[in-house]
């Protein structure tokens, strides 16, 4: 594969299921110690990729869940934030300054604070109550988070007895990274191929629905915009008949991404739509991915972090094609903002 590391890749994503235990009893210490809500908090690509974890304790549980941006949360507060709160908070690089900010505010008002890093020494590790670190890096982070954000997803309504088959769901998610492996060497030439097809193209609309969402959030945000300077659009696929469809039209670019939870039919809705007005529409569903072994149970967990996998193939013939590195920045970590 070009310019990848299997090893690497495998060390980072079976360290990110090899946090399972850890992540289990602190879950249990917290519930322990009378935490009567979570939050997710995390800024830019690393808070989107909370809310697969957030939005399936919304559904499945009744313990009292939020997903807040740091900044906004510091500046307009939370009544619901204090000492019976428990804030998980990732931050790739652990110093991420709207972030620390938010771990000092919500310490300050008595909540226990989990952090999720790509580092060790770093301020958001040093600073938290619990440090809880996985090597990563830009381009494995998305499936690390995502995985690490389940496991406190799935302790908490294990605990509270809201979730059968923990025990079998966390062996399955072990055998993960080895599938995701092979499922990028399978998507390669795939990957080649699209990227020369829309390496030239000015624009996008990428929309997903349920856990797909927050990848096409993600990957619009994060990706084609910071680290190739393309113009995107991430629409939520339930949005997308709600002012998004007036952009289509000939030539215009839409990439689709179909996961095989419940919101699969939001994305077929667009799906349906959309070829009668462009012919430059891509679906990536992650149901045409092999993965032996994994339950249709499992795999409605997670479809996002099949989608990120395939797509980091697709950024990395990008950044060849088009000579623009997806380390180049004009101004994030270069500029006062």
């Amino acid at each position: 594969m070009l310019n990848f590391d299997d090893d690497r890749y495998l060390r980072i994503q079976s360290g990110a299921v090899g946090l399972a235990g850890r992540i289990h009893e602190e879950v249990d210490r917290a519930l322990g110690e009378g935490v009567q809500n979570l939050f997710f908090v995390g800024s830019g690509g690393a808070g989107i990729l909370m809310e697969p974890a957030a939005r399936l304790l919304q559904e499945r549980s009744t313990f009292p869940v939020h997903q807040v941006i740091p900044a906004e949360l510091v500046v307009r507060g939370s009544v619901h934030l204090g000492p019976h709160s428990l804030v998980v908070m990732p931050s790739l690089s652990g110093t991420t300054p709207e972030s620390i900010g938010a771990l000092r505010w919500c310490r300050e008002r008595g909540a226990k604070v989990i952090t999720l890093t790509g580092f060790a020494g770093v301020p958001l590790a040093d600073e938290a109550d619990v440090s809880l670190v996985n090597e990563a890096a830009d381009d494995t982070s998305c499936e690390s988070f995502y995985l690490q954000s389940l496991l406190v997803a799935l302790s908490l309504m294990h605990l509270r007895g809201e979730y059968d088959g923990y025990a079998e769901t966390v062996a399955q998610l072990g055998s993960l990274p080895a599938l995701l492996l092979e499922a990028k060497r399978a998507f390669e030439p795939r990957a080649a191929e699209y990227a020369a097809r829309i390496q030239d193209e000015p624009f996008h609309i990428v929309t997903g629905a349920g856990a797909t969402w927050p990848q096409a959030f993600y990957y619009g945000m994060c990706i084609l915009e910071e680290m190739q300077w393309i113009r995107t659009r991430p629409v939520h696929a339930s949005d997308f008949f709600h002012g998004t469809l007036e952009l289509v039209e000939e030539g215009v670019s839409v990439i689709l991404l179909k996961g095989e939870d419940s919101s699969r039919l939001l994305v077929e809705r667009v799906e349906k739509f959309v070829p009668g007005y462009t012919e430059k529409m891509w679906v990536l569903d992650s149901a045409d991915v092999d993965l032996p072994g994994v339950t249709q149970e499992v795999r409605s967990l997670v479809s996002q972090v099949v989608l990120a996998a395939l797509l980091e193939r697709l950024s990395a013939h990008l950044e060849v094609l088009r000579d623009h590195p997806l380390t180049t920045r004009r101004y994030y970590k270069r500029v006062a903002y």
